[in-house]
C-alpha cells in the first residue's frame, strides 16, 4: 500500500511540474490574440478577449444604432471614432443584425482594430492577483508605463482591450492637437483617408 501511495504522489508531482504557470498561460493567450489581430481573424481573436471587451462592443453597437449627434459629441474620442467608423464602413443591414460579438469579429476581419497596438508589442513582467493579472507593455524591446490587463474567465486568461483605450486616447488627442483641426473634423478626415470615401452627414444620425 505504501508503494502505491508513493507511486501516486510521484505521478501527481510529475503532472504538476509540467503544468503551465499563470504567466506562461497569459503570454500564450496574448500571442494568440496578437496573431489573430495581425491576420484579421475575428472569431479567433474573440476567444482571447474578456467579457469587458465584449460588453464594450455591445454598448458601442447600441450607440451606433441610437445615438444622435448631440450624444456623440459628448463621447470620448475613442468611443466617438468607433461609432462613426462603424456607421461609415458597415452597412445598416449588417449593423441591425449584429450583436456585440458580431461587431467585434467584423471589426477584426476587416482590419478596423489597429494592428499598430500589437505589432511591436510584447509582455514584460506579469503580476497576478487571483483572477486578475497585469503585464508590462513592452514596445520594440522598451518598457512603457502602460500595462495589458488580463482576467481569468472560465479558467482561461483573456485580455481586456478596453484598458488600452487610455493609451489610444492620449495618442489621438496628441494627433488632433498637432493637426490644428477640431476633433470632429480630424475624425471625419481620418475616415476619408482610410476608406477613400468622404463621410456623409448620416454618420451623425441614428440608424433606427
Amino acid at each position: 500500500m505504501r508503494k502505491i501511495i508513493t507511486l501516486i504522489l510521484l505521478i501527481f508531482i510529475s503532472i504538476n511540474s509540467y503544468s503551465q504557470s499563470d504567466k506562461e498561460l497569459i503570454l500564450e493567450s496574448f500571442d494568440n490574440y496578437k496573431n489573430a489581430i495581425l491576420t484579421d481573424k475575428g472569431k479567433l481573436a474573440a476567444d482571447f478577449v474578456d467579457s469587458r471587451t465584449m460588453n464594450y462592443y455591445s454598448t458601442v453597437l447600441d450607440k451606433v444604432k441610437m445615438a444622435d449627434s448631440l450624444e456623440i459629441d459628448t463621447m470620448g474620442i475613442i468611443d466617438k471614432l468607433t461609432v462613426l467608423t462603424m456607421r461609415h464602413r458597415v452597412s445598416k443591414k449588417d449593423l441591425l443584425s449584429f450583436n456585440g460579438k458580431d461587431l467585434f469579429v467584423y471589426a477584426i476581419d476587416n482590419g478596423m482594430v489597429g494592428k499598430n497596438s500589437v505589432v511591436n508589442a510584447e509582455l514584460g513582467d506579469v503580476v497576478t492577483n487571483g483572477d486578475f493579472s497585469k503585464a508590462e507593455f513592452v514596445v520594440n524591446g522598451q518598457k512603457t508605463p502602460f500595462f495589458f490587463h488580463f482576467y481569468r474567465e472560465n479558467k482561461i486568461w483573456k485580455v481586456d482591450i478596453t484598458h488600452l483605450f487610455l493609451l489610444g486616447t492620449i495618442a489621438f488627442k496628441k494627433m488632433v492637437e498637432d493637426s490644428g483641426e477640431t476633433e470632429n473634423d480630424f475624425i471625419t478626415n481620418i475616415l476619408e483617408v482610410l476608406t477613400g470615401k468622404k463621410p456623409s452627414e448620416n454618420i451623425w444620425k441614428p440608424i433606427i
